[in-house]
């Protein structure tokens, strides 16, 4: 096994624990431990965190030895690979993934020596920081893409927990959608789970045959753009760059350059700066980045995609500009307002246009 990776083949707690680095690294390094909900051989969120541990390592170069753990529960269970992380000498641990925010909290308090970088949750400590991104800027750019192209006016996503960093990608993209073709709808469907590439297919087949001819996913595999591919749709990749899967359905994608985030933190460790903040960062730090259009795109559409693109990198727009109404036509961002920073972050609710009841 390469020294500098602890990774976990089956995907459970018990192989986890088991699986530690077979040798120590200088004691004069900082190492540093990933935990990943998802393999990263899934082309889509946990591949993108390995990006940016991989980034981190090209940067600091002999000053730091970076190991993962892959395919971690979301459960108890990842308190044991965290303690683990910990007892190889990890001196800085990014969990990436919600579900890990209990056990990364949990564990930081029996080692206040030990700094933490949660991605997606809301609990800090002191060696506990926090980072999300404004993935909701990328997908309301797609919206802009999928309301010009849609022939049947049916968007389709296929969601995996309705959790607030969910639900406002869906809302951002309808939003995006509904800016240029207000007769869009969109319908949902939840597998509840991140990673399932055949539940993730079977969603991605029941919104096309219920009229959907936009596809769009928070989910990690690659398998939405490959039935968009085989059926003759259009999707749009989420995470990671996944045209290579489907060069014609592919449109565009939403990806997130982890790397940019993972630097600037290792850097502070590194200078003696580090501090527990609550980050968010988008299109303008570099994190969130929209993959080109292809040539299925027309022009009209590239045209209202890019000015609105440099618009959001301007800070001129904002995608929850109001007015926006929810499902039962109540107003939620009045006329010229912005929503709120906590109302953002804390989203759950649907915009107009979304067809059914959300999940409890």
């Amino acid at each position: 096994m390469n020294p500098r990776r602890l990774f976990i083949s089956s995907g459970l707690a018990a192989a986890a624990s088991s699986l530690l680095p077979q040798q120590a690294f200088a004691a004069d390094k900082l190492k540093i431990g990933f935990i990943y909900p998802g393999p990263i051989a899934d082309s889509g969120w946990t591949y993108q965190h390995d990006l940016g541990r991989k980034m981190v390592e090209k940067e600091f170069g002999s000053k730091v030895e970076t190991v993962f753990v892959e395919k971690v529960p979301e459960s108890a269970d990842a308190e044991r690979v965290i303690r683990d992380l910990i007892a190889t000498g990890c001196k800085m641990i990014f969990t990436t993934s919600f579900g890990f925010m209990d056990p990364t909290i949990k564990v930081a308090a029996d080692f206040p020596n030990v700094m933490f970088e949660h991605c997606s949750g809301y609990k800090t400590a002191p060696n506990v920081g926090i980072y999300q991104t404004r993935f909701y800027e990328g997908a309301y750019l797609l919206g802009i893409l999928a309301g010009h192209k849609t022939k049947t006016n049916v968007l389709g996503y296929v969601a995996p927990f309705p959790i607030p960093e969910v639900i406002r990608n869906l809302d951002a993209f309808v939003l995006g959608a509904k800016s240029v073709n207000p007769k869009v709808t969109a319908k949902v469907v939840w597998v509840n789970t991140w990673y399932d590439p055949v539940k993730e297919q079977e969603a991605a087949l029941s919104l096309i045959n219920n009229g959907a001819d936009m596809l769009y996913q928070n989910t990690d595999s690659t398998a939405v753009v490959q039935l968009a591919e085989s059926k003759g749709v259009y999707a749009f990749g989420q995470d990671s760059d996944m045209s290579r899967f489907g060069p014609r359905a592919h449109l565009s994608g939403n990806t997130l350059n982890w790397g940019v985030y993972y630097v600037h933190k290792v850097r502070q460790l590194l200078e003696g700066k580090w501090k527990s903040e609550d980050t968010k960062w988008g299109m303008k730090e570099g994190v969130v980045q929209v993959v080109k259009p292809n040539k299925e795109v027309p022009a009209a559409a590239l045209g209202v995609f890019e000015k609105t693109k440099a618009n959001i990198l301007a800070g001129k727009f904002h995608p929850f500009t109001g007015p926006i109404k929810d499902t039962e036509g109540k107003i939620r961002v009045a006329a010229g307002k912005t929503i709120t920073e906590d109302e953002i972050w804390q989203m759950k609710w649907y915009v107009d246009g979304i067809v059914g009841k959300q999940p409890t």
